[in-house]
């Protein structure tokens, strides 16, 4: 058994908003500190996060918007995007609240700080193996800022159907046992992001998740690009969790478009059509407090709490 001391964090560091979101009691806010030393500890030492690990692992193919949803809970764009396997080994993202001050540092940079986040892009994306070569091994990343709730995401490499010109086929198989090596742990959940502009069924994400989670209690569903399906349709069933059923449930959000990047909007910009999308839609308003970004925050800080605080407090063979 392992005995886990954890630092603490003063509450007048924290946004009053942030303060609000995580003041469920002192124990509950240090589990996520606990885990993050943890998982900081194993990644310093040169170790892959796919062993028993209370963490919440976020899978998509490169098409659903994966990308999109972690800068939406980040608040900022930090992350790597391009043609065919951008991302070839994991991201720990290790979010913590602060007053006003916003930077992050990486493992494996502990003593500088980065404060412009295209400069967090670029390292992240210099991290990255050489091309056509895989890692499992994440890159660490702390993000403080006052745009966040205290949370932590392993972001992996977008499952891949079709291998573009010079990418080999065992790319798509190097990809996709990564991400079962991960998932299949029972001590991980799954965020599974889907785009609602496709049929679910071809779902990526879902296919996979199942094969480990049958019962899909481990999966949490996040529906993406719900303002882009076709003209009188809506994926107010999906949401309701009546078509595809997850213990779990369902949280759908908005995604920059690749002109919304392209012409400099920044995440504000799609935070805000969110809100106004959900409240607008007479089939989606009855679900706009249970929907968007905010909550999808809220819910998964609250989640991941309740199951760390679950697991048993050993250490992984």
């Amino acid at each position: 058994m392992v005995r886990w001391v954890t630092p603490e964090m003063n509450p007048q560091e924290m946004d009053p908003a942030a303060q609000n979101e995580v003041a469920e009691g002192e124990n509950d806010r240090d589990l996520i500190d606990m885990m993050n030393d943890l998982q900081s500890k194993l990644v310093a030492n040169g170790y892959s996060l796919d062993i028993p690990l209370p963490q919440i692992v976020v899978v998509g193919s490169q098409s659903a918007g994966k990308s999109s949803v972690l800068e939406n809970i980040v608040g900022r764009e930090f992350l790597p995007r391009g043609c065919g396997v951008v991302t070839r080994r994991p991201t720990l993202i290790q979010l913590y609240p602060t007053q006003g001050e916003e930077y992050a540092i990486f493992g494996h940079k502990e003593d500088e700080k980065f404060t412009d986040f295209k400069l967090i892009k670029e390292e992240i994306a210099a991290q990255m193996p050489e091309r056509l070569n895989f890692s499992s091994v994440p890159i660490e990343l702390k993000i403080y800022s006052p745009r966040v709730l205290k949370l932590t995401l392993v972001d992996l490499p977008g499952l891949v159907r079709v291998a573009i010109d010079g990418q080999p086929e065992n790319n798509i198989r190097e990809v996709r046992e990564m991400i079962l090596n991960y998932i299949k742990q029972p001590e991980c959940l799954i965020l599974a992001v889907s785009p609602a502009n496709q049929d679910l069924a071809t779902s990526d994400a879902l296919e996979i998740a199942r094969q480990v989670d049958p019962q899909r209690l481990r999966t949490i569903g996040v529906l993406t690009k719900l303002d882009l399906m076709d003209e009188g349709t809506n994926a107010r069933d999906i949401l309701k969790n009546r078509q595809v059923t997850l213990k779990r449930g369902w949280v759908g959000v908005l995604n920059r478009s690749q002109s919304d990047i392209e012409n400099g909007r920044d995440v504000q910009h799609i935070l805000d059509k969110e809100k106004n999308f959900f409240l607008s839609k007479p089939y989606y308003k009855h679900l706009s407090d249970k929907m968007g970004t905010p909550f999808l925050r809220r819910m998964l800080q609250r989640t991941l709490r309740s199951h760390i605080k679950a697991a048993p407090a050993s250490s992984p063979d």
